[in-house]
């Protein structure tokens, strides 16, 4: 009987997957394919003919190639964010657990705030245009870091809890100092959940559209996600080359997710008991 109720959960669990996921997605690909007159009647159904070839040209050719600009400006985005949120948060997670001190709750009262808290924009504006930043790759570069690092802190932190603290003593007593204790010893068994953060973070970071909007406006520092703007206006809805567009955006993300899902499980599994 038991047996039977976990099979009926489970399909009725892959049938909402199914219908969650699968239905759209399968929608936005039939649009992809159409031409501009039937994807603008926006119907569940093949195409008559097939453009997919000619869709693809006219989002990457669009307004000067600014979809290949936007990979390009999301690609250095997400590279250089996520290299900051991995080198800052392994260091706080590994200090934060194995040298405890009175600024511990302070500091995790701020990990928590930064969890909390909801991003204030236009304080944040007027501190980027005070130091200059504001409207660079790199300000964004600082923004996307700050905004993803205390999560990544309390998976590294709560990963650390699982490493023996002997490794620790063995390498100090070999000599090794705090920068190379942390770097060729302990980093390296950090792997899972390094995969964890780079992945979960980059297709954050990768996704994000509200960011680069008030932060990194310009068509010159468009990232993938503001170039759907390009193909929906108040007089214009250039339907088959908006869904191509969002396919184009889905499937580097869909990817990472495909080939890393079993490390991203076991990076948010590790160290839940001790964590």
């Amino acid at each position: 009987m038991r047996r039977a109720q976990r099979y009926t959960i489970g399909a009725a669990a892959i049938l909402v997957s199914v219908v969650v996921f699968l239905v759209p997605f399968a929608f936005i690909v039939l649009q992809a394919l159409k031409d501009p007159a039937e994807a603008a009647e926006l119907n569940f159904s093949w195409p008559s003919k097939v453009v997919a070839w000619q869709n693809l040209v006219d989002v990457f050719t669009y307004n000067d190639n600014m979809m290949l600009t936007a990979f390009v400006n999301s690609a250095l985005l997400t590279v250089a964010s996520v290299t900051i949120m991995v080198v800052l948060a392994a260091m706080t997670g590994y200090v934060l657990h194995r040298r405890p001190s009175r600024l511990n709750p302070v500091i995790n009262f701020f990990v928590m705030a930064g969890l909390i808290v909801p991003p204030a924009v236009v304080p944040t504006i007027w501190v980027l245009q005070g130091i200059g930043l504001f409207k660079t790759l790199g300000g964004m570069i600082l923004i996307e870091a700050t905004y993803g690092l205390s999560l990544c802190v309390l998976l590294f932190r709560a990963f650390v809890a699982t490493i023996p603290r002997e490794l620790d003593e063995a390498a100090v007593i070999d000599g090794a100092g705090p920068v190379r204790l942390f770097f060729r010893v302990i980093l390296p068994l950090l792997r899972p959940v390094v995969i964890t953060v780079i992945v979960v973070q980059s297709v954050a970071v990768f996704n994000d559209f509200t960011g680069p909007l008030y932060f990194l406006p310009g068509s010159e520092n468009a990232t993938v996600q503001l170039t759907l703007f390009n193909f929906q206006t108040q007089t214009l809805n250039q339907y088959n080359l908006l869904f191509t567009d969002i396919l184009l955006v889905t499937i580097p993300p869909l990817i990472m997710y495909v080939f890393f899902n079993r490390q991203i499980v076991a990076g948010m599994t590790n160290g839940a008991v001790k964590g």
